[in-house]
């Protein structure tokens, strides 16, 4: 494969915008967490399935961390790749863009993962109301 500035320009716009998409949700997630410590400390509120959310909130901060980290590398990688092309040492350029396109691969697979551990949270507000499907 060739590899040349235009190759690196698709990732370009790809990269920040959905290193926006994982700030918005780290930032969602964030306020949510300082609500719950709000209530806790402040109105000693406890919600029901109140240990399975913190292990739910702990596990989803670990995976947005390493998310936006995997972004950031890619981000990083693709910059190097076009100063690597500009040196005209394409080996190292290759394995630069190579490193760029598994950063966002595992970025993306830890997103996918975020998204359903999110979901499973969903759940947990959801347990204690009760929905009779015969009304």
């Amino acid at each position: 494969m060739n590899i040349d500035y235009t190759v690196t320009a698709l990732m370009f716009p790809a990269i920040p915008l959905i290193m926006g998409v994982y700030s918005n949700r780290f930032h969602t997630l964030s306020s949510l967490i300082r609500r719950l410590h709000d209530e806790f400390v402040f109105e000693k509120h406890i919600p029901s399935e109140w240990e399975k959310q913190l292990v739910n909130l702990n596990h989803r901060v670990f995976l947005l961390k390493f998310t936006i980290g995997f972004a950031s590398f890619a981000f990083l990688f693709n910059m190097v790749t076009v100063f690597a092309l500009y040196l005209e040492v394409i080996l190292v350029a290759r394995l630069l863009f190579a490193s760029c396109c598994l950063c966002m691969i595992g970025s993306i697979i830890l997103f996918i993962r975020e998204i359903f551990i999110s979901t499973q949270a969903l759940k947990f507000h959801l347990s204690d109301m009760k929905f009779d499907a015969k009304k």
